[in-house]
């Protein structure tokens, strides 16, 4: 399959935001199902293209995936200093799933942070469960960093998100 990763356009946001979501909800990875308040995040693809970088994997015509880059100093870095770009919101739809859409979208973020003048680091945060996410990023270089480990809900203890890091 020839994958293609390039800008989102907006004729796509919709259809991505979807895929996003979809994602998410059926690996079962949003806490509190359709009415968790992240779902509303997932699908505001303009919102995230108009502060950040959001690719898409794209073959025959179809989006099969997409990612936010966010560039160093980003107003979406969840986790990003100073000199670090952040990768965020990576989904595949689950039809698409092994054919490389994924790895291809993380590549073309860590080609894009190489490129950034002054960045040193590409940083991520994923959930325990998120195994072929955890395969790709360790296949790329990644390395865990547990010491930056956090949790986007203070208040529920058993929703920390792991961290992983690439130094440049």
């Amino acid at each position: 399959m020839d994958i293609q990763i390039r800008e989102v356009e907006p004729d796509e946001y919709a259809a991505l935001g979807e895929l996003t979501a979809r994602a998410y909800l059926d690996d079962g990875l949003l806490d509190f199902g359709e009415s968790d308040w992240y779902l509303g995040e997932l699908r505001d693809v303009a919102k995230r293209a108009a502060a950040a970088d959001v690719l898409v994997a794209v073959a025959d015509g179809n989006v099969l995936g997409g990612v936010t880059f966010v560039p160093s100093g980003g107003p979406m870095a969840d986790i990003a200093g100073p000199g670090e770009a952040e990768i965020r919101m990576l989904a595949v739809a689950r039809a698409a799933r092994g054919r490389g859409a994924g790895e291809a979208l993380v590549r073309a973020c860590v080609d894009r942070a190489r490129a950034a003048e002054g960045c040193v680091r590409v940083v991520l945060s994923t959930q325990r469960t998120m195994r072929a996410a955890h395969r790709i990023y360790e296949r790329l270089g990644f390395v865990r960093s547990p010491g930056r480990d956090w949790n986007p809900i203070p208040d529920l203890d058993d929703i920390t998100l792991l961290t992983y890091e690439l130094t440049l």
